[in-house]
């Protein structure tokens, strides 16, 4: 017969309970900030970066160039998708009313706050997409794969190819240009992505079109 004691039980240090208060704490006063007059539900950071999902926000300054060099590239009436590349989907939808429709094709699924414009994504399953999502029906496709690897590029480069009409904004690691040029024939850009917290892979932009970002 077992021991009915609390023996097993791991008990926390009166240091980690009060970190996890403080840490509630500062979770209710965001939610509290979310439901405030004058937030914005879309600006970049609103939903807060999971690392175990491997989401590093853009900075401000590359969102909005990414989302700018998107809706060039669109035209006018154009449609953009953003796989896995919620930082400038946030700030498309920031400029809302302009002429263009977007929509996120995301793994977490906090981002369903954004309604009929999420659509669930597992690069895992490159085409498993609702029948909505029909093929080459976008004027380009904003994607950055999760992972530096070929296996998730190449994966994520069905998805792309699959919904473009032929234009593709790809960000990603700077080793992974020879992969880039060879699972979607793009070609490294000059400009410089940022993130919002300072990561030690580099990154750039590559593209299949001539763009704003050289």
């Amino acid at each position: 017969k077992m021991d009915d004691d609390d023996d097993d039980v791991p008990q926390l240090s009166s240091h980690t309970l009060a970190a996890l208060q403080e840490f509630y704490l500062e979770q209710q006063q965001r939610e509290g900030m979310k439901t405030s007059h004058g937030f914005n539900r879309y600006s970049v950071g609103s939903i807060e970066e999971d690392w175990q999902l491997s989401q590093f926000w853009y900075s401000d300054e590359t969102a909005s160039c990414l989302a700018n060099e998107a809706i060039v590239a669109a035209g006018k009436g154009g449609r953009i998708a953003c796989v896995s590349a919620p930082s400038v989907y946030q700030k498309l939808k920031e400029w809302d009313g302009a002429d263009f429709s977007v929509c996120i094709l995301e793994y977490d699924r906090r981002f369903s706050v954004y309604g009929e414009e999420f659509i669930f994504y597992d690069y895992n399953n490159p085409l498993n997409l609702p029948d909505s999502l029909l093929q080459h029906s976008f004027d380009i496709v904003v994607a950055d794969p999760p992972y530096l690897s070929e296996e998730c590029l190449q994966k994520t480069a069905e998805t792309i190819k699959y919904l473009t009409k032929g234009k593709i904004l790809l960000c990603t690691g700077a080793i992974m240009e020879e992969q880039a040029a060879k699972h979607l024939g793009v070609k490294i850009c000059k400009f410089i992505p940022k993130h919002s917290r300072n990561l030690a892979n580099e990154f750039r932009c590559y593209v299949n079109y001539a763009s704003g970002l050289d």
